[in-house]
């Protein structure tokens, strides 16, 4: 095959994943899987045609794509979601990440024939949840806010555990004799820097985007992920927790009345799908099917006992001082979702040469896709049984940028009118706007009201205000 007809058929492969992906996640939503268990599964067809072993570049793809993946999950948690279940997410992702990794590891010492610190270190690669699979799962579905928030906060915000049990249970089985003081300094580092260059470069992204006027407003969200990844890679250099540096800038810019915010979500929604079906693909490559027969039981073993034992156990004891209902509990048990994080860590002990390195991935591997089936599929179902959903939802304001005017510093702020907002009952012309701002549309069910003076405003109303940037908060304060 001359060098020509390899890169057209490339292209070709390469498209037909794309293809492959996008009209999967038609059938993964229906069905309430994550979209990664189709990625997967093409990943794993495509290896009876393609060798591919590559572990740094799996890993490179991987750590790029949940970089993207929790930039879109951080920009769109709101802070005053997130405040009251901060403590209970961080004991989550704290206590309960080490308690799974201790109980799963035990176990998996029995199951697997490996030494304590090579069972731990299976226990550390599982132990937390995954920003990717949680996000894929929720997104759409009617589960409770406090439930869906603490899951989301949670998993953005356990994959610093995660790595820094990995890393360091990696540095134990090859230098057993390291002491235990400097590796729990090393956790306060990392998880210190994580936070402060976080906010840090948050402060300096948001700064950043609204006060430099670009021609094209694509160029935006290139801006946020050029952010992200500078977060990432300065955070890790500086050895800290790079991953919660990605997502708390990203929370900061979510936060934040940010320049062409829709387009940079769009943007990272889009582009997140790529890498997730970059990312998951290149895993299931990783797998050789014929390899998997011999883990089928002691993988479906560790699976269900992470499951049904160690989670919850992690959860009930890490939330024990909290306010949480037994019913809620429950939930967040059964929510506990692999994917991605679990799988990249494992490429961790192939990549240290670790001798079980090969078993690791392939028992993390199957572990990973029976929690997306079996989990994935039932959260939902779950919810509802347990009376945990809620379907009375608040939409939230929103902006919608004015691409074609360029450097007008002008935007159109789409506003949802509420019953209990005091602009109920009001006629247009009584609002106190600025006198630079416009109502261009009222959208009332599926009619377009024309905006007049005397258009009384109603509940469930959506208004599109045309206004200057600089008087966006004083039209929001007039529809609270």
């Amino acid at each position: 095959m001359d060098l020509t007809t390899m890169t057209n058929s490339i292209v070709i492969l390469l498209a037909s994943l794309l293809l492959i992906g996008v009209f999967a996640t038609k059938f993964s939503s229906r069905f309430g899987l994550p979209a990664l268990v189709f990625f997967i599964a093409a990943g794993m067809v495509l290896n009876r045609f393609i060798y591919f072993d590559n572990a740094f570049l799996a890993q490179l793809v991987g750590t790029f794509a949940l970089i993207v993946i929790l930039l879109k999950g951080g920009m769109q948690t709101k802070f005053q979601t997130i405040k009251p279940i901060i403590p209970t997410a961080l004991s989550l992702a704290t206590v309960g990440v080490i308690i799974t990794t201790v109980v799963i590891g035990i176990c998996a010492m029995y199951i697997l024939d490996l030494s304590l610190a090579e069972a731990l270190l299976f226990g550390a690669i599982v132990g937390s949840t995954d920003a990717a699979a949680v996000f894929s799962v929720l997104s759409g579905k009617n589960v409770k806010e406090r439930i869906s928030s603490t899951l989301e906060a949670e998993s953005g915000s356990n994959d610093p555990m995660a790595v820094f049990l990995t890393v360091t249970l990696i540095e134990w089985i090859q230098q057993p004799n390291h002491a235990i003081l400097p590796l729990i300094f090393n956790f306060i580092r990392d998880m210190g820097f994580g936070l402060v260059l976080g906010l840090l470069f948050g402060w300096i992204a948001v700064k950043a985007i609204n006060n430099i006027n670009f021609n094209s407003s694509g160029l935006y969200p290139v801006m946020a992920i050029a952010f992200s990844i500078l977060t990432y890679g300065v955070t890790a250099l500086l050895h800290g927790s790079g991953l919660l540096a990605v997502y708390v800038m990203a929370l900061v810019l979510g936060n934040s009345d940010l320049t062409h915010q829709q387009s940079i979500l769009q943007f990272n929604e889009g582009f997140g799908w790529i890498m997730q079906i970059t990312m998951f693909t290149l895993l299931g490559l990783l797998v050789f099917p014929s390899q998997l027969p011999t883990i089928v039981l002691p993988g479906l073993a560790l699976s269900m006992l992470l499951m049904f034992v160690a989670r919850p156990i992690g959860v009930f004891i890490s939330t024990l001082f909290t306010r949480l209902p037994f019913k809620e509990k429950i939930l967040l048990s059964w929510s506990g979702l692999r994917g991605a994080v679990p799988i990249v860590l494992a490429t961790y002990p192939l990549m240290s040469g670790l001798p079980n390195g090969p078993l690791y991935f392939n028992v993390v591997f199957f572990v990973v896709l029976t929690s997306a089936v079996i989990q994935g599929a039932t959260i939902s179902p779950l919810a509802q049984r347990l009376g945990l959903t809620d379907t009375t939802k608040k939409p939230r304001h929103s902006l919608v940028e004015l691409v074609a005017l360029g450097k007008t510093k002008s935007e159109i702020n789409h506003l949802f009118v509420l019953p209990d907002m005091s602009v109920v009952g009001k006629e247009l012309q009584e609002l106190d706007l600025p006198k630079e701002a416009l109502v261009t549309a009222v959208i009332r069910g599926e009619q377009i009201v024309t905006p007049r003076g005397n258009t009384t405003i109603q509940a469930g109303d959506t208004l599109y205000v045309l206004g200057p940037k600089t008087q966006r908060e004083k039209i929001k304060q007039i529809f609270i």
